[in-house]
């Protein structure tokens, strides 16, 4: 079963291409760069390498969010649109989970994270590889600490991390643990190896509804609904 992952969920952009759970190829970039030009041709590029042709895929697995509004856009939109032309599965995977993969092996708690503006992060808890928190917004201290209390270890990563290393080593102290900088950047091998085993347990989506997981409104969207609410009152 070949499955194509896909991640633009932030600055990241991740394509992997498995074979029944083996790796063929990935190809990563942590750039600030334009996703919505540069990801048809990266897999067009992938594709042509591993001689795999698109009508060869099996299913795609896409991050879905949290992240970045646009980047996470550009990332379902696409992955939608290959779905349903090609006619096969479309599967979504979280975008932290895909980050906390990289730490998998750690011993005690992984945490992974993206900046959410004005002291909040998108955030969740693994342990073992299996999930302990649900995706959330919620404010860095306050989620600090939480992790804190679980007198545990906690692993954090992603490339958002540093912005609120002060307020993490201040609350958990020596329960902080840093990654190396490779760990924060996650990987769609993860993802495409999660989708192919949501596809093979009949976890499908239908690409006509499948949708972003934002978490929250979009600050202009947000601005909007409250000047409705205004004229309502």
């Amino acid at each position: 079963m070949k499955i194509l992952g896909i991640d633009t969920s932030n600055l990241v952009m991740s394509l992997a291409v498995i074979n029944n759970q083996q790796l063929l190829g990935e190809y990563t970039t942590n750039l600030k760069k334009n996703h919505s030009i540069r990801l048809m041709p990266a897999i067009s590029l992938l594709l042509d390498e591993l001689d795999v042709e698109p009508s060869a895929l099996d299913g795609i697995a896409i991050a879905q969010g949290p992240g970045s509004y646009t980047g996470v856009r550009i990332g379902v939109t696409t992955a939608k649109s290959m779905a349903w032309s090609l006619g096969i599965p479309l599967v979504g995977v979280s975008s932290l989970e895909a980050l906390a993969g990289n730490g998998n092996y750690f011993s005690g708690y992984v945490c992974p994270l993206f900046d959410a503006r004005r002291g909040q992060v998108y955030t969740a808890l693994f342990e073992n590889g299996e999930r302990s928190e649900n995706d959330q917004i919620t404010m860095m201290e306050s989620w600090a600490d939480q992790l804190a209390a679980l007198q545990k270890p906690v692993l954090f990563l992603g490339d958002d991390v540093s912005m609120h290393q002060s307020v993490i080593s201040e609350k958990l102290g020596n329960q902080a643990r840093f990654g190396p900088p490779d760990w924060n950047v996650p990987r769609a091998s993860y993802i495409a190896r999660e989708g192919s085993r949501k596809i093979q347990q009949g976890e499908l989506s239908d690409p006509n509804l499948f949708a972003p997981r934002y978490l929250q409104l979009a600050e202009a969207e947000a601005k909007w609904l409250a000047a409705q609410q205004a004229k309502e009152t």
